[in-house]
């Protein structure tokens, strides 16, 4: 019987603030059947460790990253479940530009960088590969491979909007870290999950993170009602 070939989602985690986004797409990716491959800035580890209280170790990694996604949006503990011990994961150093998805013939469905600062947004749209998570954001694009960049910054100047026309222009998915609040959120999990459902849509990843617009006026105040449309 032939093996079936492991063809991952490559997350990146940039510094920007906003780590519970990155966690309820890797929790979201995994509830879906997907493989993963994460790589985490250095910077984002002291946004990691500011929003959380979690230090994330390369030696460690597989137990940080379950403390990290068993936590809510609210910074409680044991929030959600870890994943599965079979629960197909792979980390990458930002450090290693010789980790695999650094080259094209790697194969991966493509990447979705939750958050995406500012300096992430202009580091992959002039092409500088200081690290692995701008190198494997340049495969992907020459790759013609899907590119969602969920930037988390307000305001945005003249310099970061044109940063981000030009990575819409190679064939990125720009797509602000903003929460909608017509599909009824109760909590601030619910405003996380809705920009989660919206990064793993633009993937075409399936998921039920948020309700949808199914064209009833005040349906996300209704036990039986769906989300309002974009």
């Amino acid at each position: 019987m032939t093996e079936r070939k492991r063809t991952p989602w490559v997350v990146g985690v940039s510094g920007a603030s906003g780590t519970p986004y990155a966690a309820a797409v890797i929790r979201g990716l995994i509830a879906a059947g997907e493989s993963v491959d994460l790589v985490v800035s250095r910077a984002s580890r002291l946004t990691l460790l500011d929003e959380t209280g979690i230090a994330f170790r390369d030696a460690h990694w597989r137990e940080d990253l379950a403390e990290w996604l068993a936590r809510g949006a609210d910074g409680k503990p044991g929030t959600f479940e870890a994943p599965a011990d079979g629960a197909d994961l792979r980390f990458w150093s930002a450090g290693d530009l010789a980790a695999g998805p650094s080259s094209g013939s790697y194969p991966v469905k493509g990447m979705l960088i939750v958050p995406a600062s500012t300096a992430c947004v202009a580091g992959v749209a002039l092409g500088l590969s200081k690290d692995l998570l701008q190198r494997v954001a340049s495969v992907t694009l020459k790759e013609r491979r899907r590119l969602v960049v969920a930037v988390r910054e307000t305001p945005l100047n003249g310099q970061t909007l044109r940063h981000l026309v030009a990575l819409d222009e190679a064939g990125a998915i720009v797509l602000p870290a903003s929460p909608a609040f017509y599909a009824g959120a109760t909590h601030i999990q619910d405003l996380v999950d809705f920009v989660a459902g919206r990064v793993l849509d633009a993937a075409g990843v399936p998921h039920r993170l948020y309700r949808r617009w199914e064209g009833e006026l005040g349906g996300s105040r209704s036990p039986r009602g769906s989300a309002g449309g974009d």
